[in-house]
């Protein structure tokens, strides 16, 4: 990981990140335990270590990085994610987006809301989204 990258990971874990990785844990875990859940536990797992060190990571459409369509990119996906937007969703994005204001208030926070939001859409609709590192998207296109 290059030293921008670490360093800005380090900081995003002191402004946030930890917190918001844990309560993106917090949902995976809640989604296991009802057994109901388990098909979007994996979306809320992969997407807590996302969290975390978001910086040199970006999450995008399963669909236009593989080159073809899955249960997740198709009407299930989005039957899913309505009903992860009403569980799980719109609680995590409000927080994403609570921390996002709070960090805006300062020039050196402004990256770090940035990613916040970016979090925030991606609670919103996590079903059919692959993290993967910001090289590997740009080899892909």
């Amino acid at each position: 990981m290059p030293l921008v990258r670490l360093l800005l990971n380090i900081l995003w874990i002191i402004t946030g990140g930890l917190w918001m990785a844990a309560l993106w844990l917090l949902a995976a875990i809640i989604m296991v335990i009802t057994i109901v859940g388990i098909p979007w536990a994996r979306a809320g797992f992969n997407i807590a270590v996302y969290t975390l060190l978001p910086f040199g990571q970006e999450a995008v459409s399963r669909a236009d990085y593989t080159g073809h369509e899955d249960i997740g990119t198709g009407p299930l996906g989005t039957l899913g994610n309505l009903i992860w937007l009403v569980v799980a969703g719109w609680w995590l994005a409000l927080a994403h987006l609570i921390i996002a204001l709070g960090l805006a208030i300062t020039i050196i926070g402004l990256p770090f809301a940035w990613a916040h939001l970016k979090l925030a859409g991606l609670a919103l609709w996590p079903i059919g989204k692959i993290i993967v590192p910001i090289e590997d998207r740009r080899n892909a296109r």
